[in-house]
């Protein structure tokens, strides 16, 4: 059988990219695919950063499309908790996170933006230090839309506590069931993540 992920190390073997980019493009290339979709995007992904080193928004909001974006997605695996903040400007719940500044390594950027919306330092040692998770979605605002390919990191939080959501980009957020149900408008694949989520914590559950 083939192994997707040494197919895709393969692939970037052969292809020049400068330091940061081929970084990058190395840890997407050892992600393993939860559906056909996000297969998909990782392949698509590859392709992008293979074809330029333009993957840093520079304009703001949206140049260029699409640029790399970090979701620090905060649970509480034993009291199965999500927690989400409602987003200013577009109006959904959404995990934290944002752009990845040039240069800047994908955990580098969950930590910087864990920090910054959150204002705290939280672990990262429910799945590791890696990205869980990848998406490519059209990022839509009250004004306009634009495409970011999204690296999902998973921050442990405490369902009990209380979060200070940086007030320039969230106004408040709560904690919801760690369940691909009964959510808020939110990201689109967002219960996906939580389904891949639960192949980790919940093995043997179906959902």
């Amino acid at each position: 059988m083939t192994n997707p992920v040494r197919c895709r190390r393969a692939r970037l073997s052969s292809r020049a990219m400068d330091p940061s980019t081929a970084a990058i493009a190395e840890l997407i290339a050892a992600m393993t695919p939860f559906d056909d979709l996000e297969q998909q995007h990782l392949e698509q992904t590859l392709d992008w950063l293979a074809e330029t080193t333009d993957i840093y928004r520079r304009i703001p909001p949206a140049t260029p499309s699409p640029h790399l974006v970090a979701y620090v997605v905060l649970v509480d695996p034993t009291e199965r908790g999500i927690y989400l903040g409602l987003h200013r400007k577009s109006g959904l719940h959404l995990p934290m996170g944002g752009h990845l500044e040039r240069g800047e390594y994908p955990f580098d950027a969950a930590r910087r933006e864990a920090r910054e919306e959150l204002g705290v330092a939280p672990s990262f040692d429910v799945v590791g230090h890696r990205p869980l998770f990848l998406t490519m979605t059209p990022t839509v605002d009250l004004t306009a839309g634009h495409g970011g390919v999204s690296l999902w990191f998973v921050a442990r939080g405490d369902r009990t506590g209380h979060y200070d959501l940086d007030p320039g980009e969230f106004d408040g957020g709560r904690w919801w069931d760690l369940d691909p149900h009964g959510l808020p408008d939110s990201d689109p694949h967002v219960g996906r993540f939580i389904r891949k989520l639960d192949t980790i914590l919940q093995p043997t559950t179906v959902r």
